[in-house]
């Protein structure tokens, strides 16, 4: 009931949340900065994050794979690197509290996007739609982040619609240059009569939503 239209290729994301404990955020994000380069020669990262509003003692991390045969052969890999699982894992593990995984495709009218500049904030925001995938509610969720786009406040990064998880799921990434340039915006979007339109339409096939402010880490590529 959720599977629907995506990207005409075989590559997928891997979206993982880790729920790190609380006074241990600092020494996670040492330990990530000292080894994390063990992991990324594994497989190509798409982004980094840890949470400032929304969530607390959240780590969110992006992974690229071309099909799912190529993360079977990257998750042996890294099963037998002993740098990754002696000096990352080791570290890491007690530090971490619960981990979450989902796969997710692009949308097939997304591509994934890049910031205008470095230096800025991303906000991550999770649709949770009704049952029937796109086929139901594809257009008038389409639409409504076209309104969105269209005000100009914002830069869409990524959608993505997930295929293992919570289904009839759709991740929503944004960029703003700051947290004040985003409230600025969301206030012109409330005012405008196309995203107000839009919106309306889209909220019938909704279920609930919520979103994270997020602060890239030194080593993602989306910064």
């Amino acid at each position: 009931l959720a599977t629907g239209p995506r990207q005409n290729n075989g590559i997928f994301y891997e979206i993982r949340t880790y729920d790190i404990k609380p006074a241990k955020m600092k020494e996670f994000l040492e330990v990530v900065s000292k080894y994390f380069h063990f992991r990324t020669a594994h497989s190509e990262l798409v982004g980094f994050w840890y949470s400032e509003l929304g969530a607390m003692n959240k780590v969110l991390h992006i992974w690229k794979y071309d099909n799912f045969a190529h993360r079977t052969a990257v998750r042996h890999a890294l099963a037998n690197d002993k740098d990754w699982q002696g000096k990352f894992i080791s570290a890491a593990l007690p530090l971490v509290e619960k981990q979450h995984n989902e796969v997710a495709y692009l949308v097939p009218w997304c591509q994934l996007g890049k910031p205008s500049k470095e230096g800025g904030v991303y906000e991550w925001v999770t649709f949770q739609m009704k049952p029937g995938g796109p086929a139901l509610w594809g257009e008038a969720f389409r639409a409504a982040i076209n309104a969105h786009i269209n005000t100009g406040y914002t830069k869409l990064i990524g959608v993505f619609h997930t295929e293992y998880g919570l289904l009839n799921t759709v991740h929503v990434l944004w960029w703003n240059e700051s947290p004040d340039q985003r409230a600025a915006g969301r206030h012109s979007a409330h005012e405008d009569a196309r995203v107000v339109a839009a919106v309306r339409d889209s909220v019938r096939f909704l279920e609930s939503q919520q979103n994270m402010l997020l602060i890239p880490l030194q080593c993602s590529p989306l910064k």
